[in-house]
């Protein structure tokens, strides 16, 4: 017997469009996009508080500068000559665990420890000891705090889902710096990973959440790249922008040389 894809988030109901059970056109121009975002994942319409939560979430990660490596990434591709979905892929395919995938690991690691209930002293130090990276800390650029996670936990606490995972994770950065000697900020991932757990989301949409919010920046990337810039135009000069680590120019052995 042939196997069905089964889905409980769209269908067609005749010509029409139905998502999570509300008609397409009804949602159009009533519906903010981050609004129906939150429909399409949660299944249900977000409050007005849930709304502007997450409209300040995918802000938040729109942009960060031309130095992440998903935007070296998303214009190197489209500067070889390729269009704007290639290039925009290229960026996406860019995100690990150093730049964006973070959250998903952060979801988890709040989540977890929250259901724990075990201390926060003991979970990092459990950490530190097995010298495991503590997903949604650090920051390359941040040292005391990163301002973007700041602005969201106040929004959290003006919206009313600043609770026990903000708190933990927040508790968190504070039991680094006190057993490190030095301090991890939480950084956008750790903050709205956060956040996202206290509004009851499962930490394995993490990622979605850094791909939704930070698209737009690519596709704003790779448009400039397309219409400003000549194909191929980012060059390294290999005498000041590069450092050749291998072996210094050799013959190849006589015996294999034929011409």
């Amino acid at each position: 017997m042939e196997k069905k894809w089964r889905t409980a988030i769209t269908q067609h109901v005749g010509h029409e469009t139905y998502i999570r059970g509300y008609r397409l056109l009804d949602l159009v121009g009533n519906l903010s996009f981050a609004q129906a975002i939150y429909l399409i994942l949660k299944g249900e319409l977000p409050n007005e508080k849930e709304s502007k939560m997450m409209e300040a979430m995918f802000v938040s990660v729109i942009d960060h500068g031309i130095a992440p490596p998903s935007v070296i990434s998303a214009r190197a591709v489209a500067s070889g000559g390729n269009s704007l979905n290639v290039g925009v892929a290229a960026g996406v395919l860019a995100f690990g665990s150093a730049h964006g995938g973070a959250l998903e690991d952060a979801m988890k690691f709040i989540q977890e420890g929250v259901a724990s209930q075990r201390s926060v002293e003991d979970i990092v130090r459990e950490y530190l000891e097995a010298k495991r990276p503590i997903p949604g800390y650090g920051h390359r650029y941040y040292k005391d705090f990163d301002p973007r996670t700041k602005r969201l936990m106040d929004i959290a606490k003006e919206l009313g889902f600043y609770g026990k995972h903000c708190e933990f994770a927040e508790a968190v950065q504070e039991e680094i710096g006190r057993q490190k000697g030095k301090r991890l900020v939480l950084n956008v991932d750790g903050g709205i990973a956060a956040v996202t757990s206290e509004m009851g989301f499962d930490w394995r949409l993490g990622k979605g959440f850094f791909i939704i919010g930070r698209v737009p920046g690519l596709v704003a990337h790779v448009y400039e790249e397309l219409t400003t810039e000549k194909p191929f135009s980012k060059r390294l000069d290999e005498e000041t922008e590069t450092e050749y680590t291998g072996v210094p120019p050799r013959e190849l052995p006589s015996e294999l040389k034929r011409i």
